[in-house]
């Protein structure tokens, strides 16, 4: 079986030979800079461990995969143009570094060619490929729009929040790992199990998005710590410090989120005590950790030896293990 970094390098290679040298300019010249800017590739990676699994040869994954990292990124390039967001891997955004006009139209480009990637596969793989993908295509959109719905609301309950971060996340791993087994060859159930794996793991790893930007560092995480905070988003965090705090903490908790014109600084150093002094730190951490062993007990039913899945459980814990 191939590394988690030999199979990295292999889509690395792939993303640096895609015909992206094109006409016009200013239509491939930011999706170039998008996908340039690297990351763990996890979505990709993934494809490829689950499909060699069962293969030896990941050659007829690499492009499905490619196609799969193309997606994700063309959703980070909307995400961060409907968020406003200045920084993305440490780097300038799209709709900053050129416009908004040039952030939506390369993201709509890349959606496409993500489709005519993730077409390059066996033609008897194609119908059960494309249904995957698009089926998982339309969730996120949906997980998309429930999270802008969450704007206008003060009322949203934890369970609909793991919805639309199940949604809007965890089906995109979750599809990454049940392509690869399917195009594999891979027993029904254990592509099943495949896919439950990376939707608990995916969940998992959206609680700890939460948590690192509240208690993150900068340099590690990416990008600035406290957006969540200073945009009131509905996180797991906030959800339930509003839910669990005393009548006082919730008082003082509430004047920040109606707060108009106060200092950002000032803003996030007193919402961030006060999740902590409420305890959401710990329920957040608490939950991730029981997502992450219902995600290890999925990978237990796969039909493989268990020396097999030790690239699965081995990137599992490295993407749990971000914050340490």
């Amino acid at each position: 079986m191939y590394s988690s970094k030999e199979l990295l390098l292999q889509v690395n290679e792939a993303i640096a030979a895609l015909p992206l040298e094109r006409e016009p300019r200013g239509l491939y010249e930011p999706i170039r800079y998008v996908l340039s800017l690297g990351g763990k590739r996890i979505r990709p990676v993934l494809m490829l461990m689950a499909y060699n699994l069962y293969r030896e040869d990941v050659k007829p994954c690499i492009m499905p995969a490619i196609g799969l990292e193309t997606y994700h990124n063309f959703t980070l390039l909307h995400d961060d143009l409907m968020d406003r967001a200045e920084v993305r891997r440490g780097k300038q955004c799209v709709h900053l570094k050129w416009n908004d006009n040039t952030a939506i139209l390369s993201g709509d480009n890349m959606l496409v060619l993500a489709f005519q990637y993730m077409m390059q596969c066996p033609k008897e793989k194609l119908p059960d490929v494309m249904h995957i993908f698009s089926k998982t295509a339309i969730e996120i959109d949906e997980g998309q729009q429930y999270d802008v719905d969450f704007e206008t609301r003060n009322d949203v309950t934890e369970a609909e929040y793991i919805e639309m971060i199940r949604l809007k996340t965890s089906v995109l791993l979750a599809c990454a790992l049940q392509i690869g087994a399917t195009l594999a060859d891979a027993p029904k159930e254990d592509a099943e199990a495949l896919y439950r794996f990376g939707e608990n793991l995916g969940l998992a790893f959206q609680l700890q998005d939460d948590y690192l930007d509240v208690y993150g560092d900068p340099a590690v995480f990416g990008k600035k710590i406290g957006g969540d905070i200073l945009c009131n988003k509905k996180t797991f965090m906030l959800i339930n410090a509003l839910l669990h705090a005393s009548e006082k903490d919730r008082a003082e908790l509430q004047q920040w989120l109606e707060s108009k014109d106060c200092n950002p600084d000032e803003k996030i150093k007193a919402v961030t005590a006060l999740y902590t002094k409420i305890g959401v730190d710990r329920m957040t951490k608490e939950r991730m950790n029981a997502y992450y062993v219902e995600a290890e007990a999925c990978l237990a039913k796969v039909s493989l030896p268990e020396q097999r899945k030790q690239m699965l459980h081995g990137i599992a814990l490295e993407l749990m293990g971000r914050q340490k």
